[in-house]
């Protein structure tokens, strides 16, 4: 049975850890899009290490329909944030690639857009870059390689979307913040749709290793050996003699 009172403790407990480590006296940085993930992992920082230490960054892509619930989030926490709409940038880079993208590469320009940003926010205000993954999205590679994917501090890729949303609702978040339908931002899809699943049947497999339907299971099995590579350090060249 999952105690979310006891890891929400143990996980404040660990940014508090990993910052007294890693930059004492700095700031959590975190890219705010309106949903749950990037709302607990600002939560949690607050809890750990106070409002003043963390900061937002809203970054629209153009029009956002939901960005009044990332400004919801900043608000509710009290923190400090910038919005930066990252449009131009990722315009000028296509209007300069002198061929034509395919889908794929432009709907993760702007993850991998908004991450520079966002390491470029934190080393001029003296942070470090939450990672807002969970554990049921890395499972099945739902990220950008090199976008929302890395930083340098990750409270919640060990738990799941459910997880998560307990950990939320005890954070006393808004509840349109922790049970928002959950979409890519990239595509205009939910996540469900995009996977061909449900989060929950996903959730219960990864924990108890049980799934009923046959052809979500060969799904989910061939999405996670396809994208284990997500999950590992660059392969290194390794000279016999040195």
């Amino acid at each position: 049975m999952f105690d979310a009172e006891k890891i929400k403790n143990e996980c404040t407990a660990w940014i508090r850890d990993f910052f007294d480590k890693n930059g004492p006296g700095c700031n959590a940085v975190v890219g705010i899009s309106g949903g749950k993930d990037s709302s607990i992992v600002a939560a949690l920082c607050v809890e750990a290490l106070g409002k003043d230490r963390v900061i937002g960054v809203l970054m629209p892509c153009g029009e956002q329909s939901d960005l009044d619930k990332a400004k919801l989030l900043v608000d509710t926490l009290g923190i400090k944030h910038y919005i930066i709409n990252i449009k131009d940038a990722v315009d000028g880079v296509i209007k300069n690639i002198p061929f034509e993208l395919q889908d794929q590469s432009r709907i993760n320009l702007p993850p991998r857009i908004r991450m520079a940003t966002l390491y470029a926010v934190s080393q001029s205000n003296n942070g470090r870059v939450a990672n807002t993954c969970n554990l049921s999205e890395d499972w099945v590679g739902y990220s950008t390689r090199y976008g929302d994917s890395v930083g340098d501090f990750s409270p919640c890729s060990m738990l799941t979307v459910d997880e998560v949303k307990q950990i939320g609702r005890l954070l006393g978040l808004p509840s349109v913040l922790v049970d928002k339908v959950p979409s890519d931002g990239l595509c205009g899809k939910t996540d469900e749709d995009n996977l061909g699943f449900t989060y929950a049947m996903l959730d219960r497999y990864i924990r108890e290793g049980v799934i009923d339907d046959p052809v979500a299971k060969e799904r989910i099995d061939t999405l996670h050996r396809r994208n284990l590579f997500k999950l590992q350090l660059m392969p290194v060249f390794k000279p016999s003699e040195v």
